[in-house]
């Protein structure tokens, strides 16, 4: 889904549940300048938690605000039939740092948000780090990927993977000068 569409989704849904610009800042804690850029040209997200605050505060999975189709089970997502969903920029003047595939687009009823995940060596420029509830799944399938869990910082390389609580500070970024690649699978409490 395109940037956009995900900022029309979020307005469309404030306007639905009446829930102004400043009950959004209030429920999610998120400044007020990166909110009111919603449904804007120069809309960006950082990472997904965002994306998960403004999922809770509108009472919708974070699905509701990616998926623009609905598939049957099983939902089968064959090697190079990937759709790009969003990207990540650090800040909105910066370039792309980690390209989103959902593997889950479509399955209303998940309880897990899979995705692909290719991590650009820019992600390293600017490591902000997020935090939401839930926990994470990563295997790195390609390329160097570094962790930062807390105050640890954890190398991983193709092949291996890490599994952690969310709600503790944390960063993926991309630890060589070549793109990385990952499987993530993050599972967001009710």
């Amino acid at each position: 889904m395109k940037i956009e569409k995900i900022g029309s989704r979020i307005a469309g849904l404030m306007k639905q549940r009446g829930i102004s610009l400043d009950d959004l800042v209030e429920r999610t804690g998120l400044h007020r300048e990166f909110l009111g850029q919603i449904g804007h040209e120069k809309e960006y997200f950082p990472s997904l938690g965002p994306l998960l605050k403004i999922s809770r505060a509108l009472g919708v999975r974070l699905g509701t605000l990616l998926d623009d189709q609905v598939s049957e089970d099983p939902l089968i997502v064959r090697k190079g039939e990937q759709k790009k969903e969003i990207d990540m920029l650090p800040d909105k003047d910066k370039p792309v740092a980690l390209k989103f595939f959902s593997l889950g687009r479509g399955k209303t009823d998940r309880h897990m948000e899979p995705f692909f995940i290719e991590i650009l060596p820019e992600s390293a420029q600017e490591k902000k780090l997020s935090t939401h509830e839930g926990e994470e799944f990563i295997v790195v399938t390609e390329g160097e990927v570094e962790v930062l869990y807390g105050t640890e910082t954890h190398l991983l390389k193709a092949g291996d993977s890490i599994y952690y609580n969310s709600v503790v500070p944390h960063y993926v970024s991309c630890a060589s000068q070549t793109p990385a690649c990952i499987y993530a699978v993050l599972y967001i409490p009710d």
